[in-house]
């Protein structure tokens, strides 16, 4: 959500800038603009409503040369997307330019004072507050920049990560940030910023992961200086990033979606890499030997998270509860840190984030935190806000994930959370050993099943086409299949616009039956489990009311395939990894039809990658 980028150095910054945003389209966004400071001493700000693409034709022809420049893609919180509301913003002298990811909770009250005192405003955003107070007090107390940030941000509520320029000092870009993604690229007398390292690597692996609180002033030929508001030093560590541009690009897919999709075989095995032994036989999570006393002594565990974590966390909590007998409550991040929830020493925290910047999610980490729960951080972004704010976790080693919509981020949480209900159970004895070394060979061997899958893509495709009239789809499944319908319908609904829902199949009949008629098509997840009968009796009261189906089914099942309208067949599996394979034909359904429809898959509209605010 918002992304910045900056550069000072020796090269060209414009470049660098635009090329920067591109690398961070995928985070969501509404305008861009970019802000340079050129060689005469001259701050220039070019901004516009739409794509990266736009401004770089906006600014052709105009003077864009400098080797200082920040830039920003913005998603719209205060004032509607536009021009005058695209970021970077002015100060009212127009000495000054800011960036700004993340949102001024007190805004409102800072704008009334500065307009009280004469301050002339432009836009109607929260971050022009921000850069008119640092000029405000930078003005009327005569001080240097550095201070006056230190200042201003005293005053400030909020979240942010921001960058400034003034053209009196044309040598020196000032960053900050506060619960809002920061990275510091450190190269050969030239220092970088960005969202996240993707901007950046292409020209150092050496990055700064600036902690809570840090102002980072970056002046040409000198080292990084790193303070906070108090202005005392902070020495942060300079970290090789393991990030390459291959990762970042599409490698010949139409769209970043479909890539992803496919390199789940891959990702999934770099996920269990290390963790499950070559003799598929057993499970080892560091984290769960580091913290074992910790872990065994829960008597709760609690699983926050938002979106589609949040319907990982929901087959967590099946696969957590069958192998370790603890209770586990899955709660909406954004929910839970504002119901005032019992959380005791005794509870297991499990924080569930594709970014590890999910604000809400870091938020329910705070508050959990402060009732001194255990913290356990399941995220894919290395060096991110809530890897640093947890006691301990997992990462998904899925790589860079650029789509909107999460794809290999979804199956990679459920492994974890899966290898994590493993480890944990063998070492509580709760697991019997044949099953344990069952459910273990199985998930070593999942990679291999969905490249199976993926080989359905075309028919997959030619399916979607004639699904691209339906104005709503109902998404069905029983047990760990629930999730997975919540999870299809919500990627339908992201990047086709399609309004979707998933049920779990028995609640059909409480209401959401009254729906189905011919123009309804119905996606089952029905594998061949225990509840398979259930759900086929779900079916054929669908079929009853003259409801299109598109069944997901086993392998070789040929009484659903005699009713159901469309059948996907899947490789078997045990039950609880079954949501590993059903999903994949459900992120393709979606890809399709949204393809079909011509909607923008990687970048839809209205969402944001990393929801940094809430």
């Amino acid at each position: 959500m918002c992304g910045i980028v900056g550069y000072i150095g020796h090269r060209d910054a414009y470049p660098i800038l635009i090329k920067g945003l591109q690398r961070l389209e995928y985070r969501g966004y509404d305008s861009a603009g970019a802000a340079l400071l050129n060689d005469n001493g001259e701050l220039s700000v070019y901004k516009t409503k739409g794509k990266v693409a736009d401004l770089d034709a906006y600014c052709n022809g105009k003077d864009v040369s400098g080797t200082v420049g920040i830039a920003h893609t913005r998603w719209a919180t205060h004032g509607e997307p536009s021009a005058v509301n695209a970021h970077p913003h002015y100060s009212e002298s127009k000495n000054l330019a800011i960036i700004h990811n993340g949102i001024i909770e007190n805004y409102a009250d800072l704008k009334r004072k500065l307009q009280s005192k004469g301050v002339q405003f432009r836009s109607d955003t929260d971050t022009e507050v921000m850069v008119q107070l640092i000029e405000y007090i930078q003005t009327h107390k005569k001080l240097d920049l550095l201070t006056s940030v230190q200042l201003a941000l005293h005053e400030v509520i909020g979240a942010y990560a921001i960058a400034l320029l003034d053209k009196r000092e044309p040598s020196q870009i000032i960053a900050a940030c506060r619960q809002s993604p920061l990275v510091i690229g450190v190269g050969k007398d030239e220092f970088f910023l960005a969202s996240d390292a993707s901007p950046i690597v292409e020209y150092t692996d050496k990055v700064v992961y600036p902690e809570d609180g840090s102002i980072i002033v970056m002046r040409k030929g000198e080292e990084l200086k790193v303070v906070n508001v108090l202005n005392r030093a902070l020495f942060p560590k300079i970290q090789t990033v393991d990030l390459n541009l291959g990762q970042i690009e599409k490698g010949g897919y139409p769209h970043f979606m479909l890539k992803e999709i496919f390199e789940q075989p891959e990702c999934l095995t770099n996920c269990m890499r290390g963790r499950i032994n070559v003799e598929a036989n057993h499970v080892t999570l560091s984290a769960v030997i580091d913290y074992k006393k910790q872990l065994l002594a829960a008597k709760r565990i609690i699983i926050v998270a938002c979106g589609t974590s949040w319907h990982a966390g929901l087959i967590g909590k099946q696969v957590i509860e069958n192998f370790c007998r603890i209770p586990v409550e899955v709660e909406y991040a954004s929910e839970f840190r504002y119901r005032n929830p019992v959380v005791t020493p005794n509870d297991v925290v499990i924080a569930i984030s594709q970014s590890g910047e999910t604000a809400d999610t870091l938020a329910a980490v705070k508050l959990a935190k402060e009732h001194g729960a255990f913290i356990y951080g399941i995220c894919n972004a290395i060096g991110s806000s809530i890897p640093r704010a947890t006691d301990t976790g997992s990462y998904i080693h899925v790589g860079p994930e650029i789509g909107v919509a999460s794809t290999k981020a979804f199956t990679g949480q459920v492994t974890v959370l899966t290898m994590l209900a493993l480890a944990l159970g063998k070492e509580k004895g709760t697991i019997d050993n044949d099953v344990y070394l069952k459910v273990v060979k199985e998930l070593y061997n999942i990679p291999v099943k969905i490249k199976e899958i993926l080989k359905l893509n075309d028919r997959i495709a030619e399916l979607s086409r004639v699904f691209t009239y339906a104005h709503n789809f109902l998404y069905l499944g029983r047990g760990y299949s629930y999730p997975v319908a919540l999870e299809g319908a919500l990627k339908l609904k992201e990047i086709s616009y399609i309004h979707a829902e998933g049920y779990p199949a028995a609640e059909m009949k409480h209401g959401p039956i009254a729906l189905i008629d011919s123009d309804m098509p119905v996606v089952v997840i029905a594998p061949h489990n225990e509840l398979y009968e259930k759900v086929l009796s779900n079916i054929q009261e669908i079929k009853a009311r003259k409801g299109k189906v598109i069944a997901l089914v086993s392998k070789g099942d040929t009484t659903i395939a005699k009713i159901a309208d469309e059948v996907i067949e899947l490789p078997d599996t045990v039950e609880c990894l079954e949501p590993l394979l059903a999903t994949v034909p459900l992120q393709l359904l979606a890809y399709h039809i949204a393809v079909c429809k011509g909607k923008d898959v990687d970048q839809p509209r209205n969402l944001a990658k990393s929801v940094t605010v809430e």
